[in-house]
């Protein structure tokens, strides 16, 4: 029986296939968070109250003015509207009988500057 003899590679340099960070990247606590803000704006519906709430002078409008043209019932309008409350997009203000939403500009600013000051590393770099 014949043994091949072993053959030896030169050792070369470790080097990394992938680059540096620049930034810190996302933490868990904020991705948890953000991913509840994108969850609420996943819905054609609340999408839509967003643009409406937001053209309307001042970038308030009163409920009444909502269920219209989304052709929703007023709960279900309501219940978009309390998703949007909560992810912080939007602020609610009762007035006699009336429910005023008015949008927060710098929430939707810091929403839409996620998208382009965090970039998701992509994993397959080598």
């Amino acid at each position: 029986m014949t043994t091949l003899p072993l053959i030896q590679s030169p050792v070369t340099e470790a080097v990394a296939c992938c680059s540096p960070l620049t930034r810190e990247p996302m933490t868990a606590v904020e991705a948890e968070r953000l991913a509840g803000i994108f969850k609420a704006v996943a819905d054609p519906a609340r999408l839509r109250l967003l643009s409406i709430i937001a053209s309307h002078d001042g970038g308030e409008a009163c409920v009444c003015d909502l269920t219209e043209p989304l052709d929703l019932s007023q709960p279900t309008v309501s219940h978009h509207l309390k998703v949007l409350v909560e992810a912080g997009l939007v602020t609610r203000e009762k007035r006699g009988k009336w429910a005023y939403y008015t949008v927060i500009p710098a929430a939707l600013d810091a929403l839409g500057g996620v998208l382009t000051t965090h970039h998701i590393a992509d994993a397959g770099c080598c």
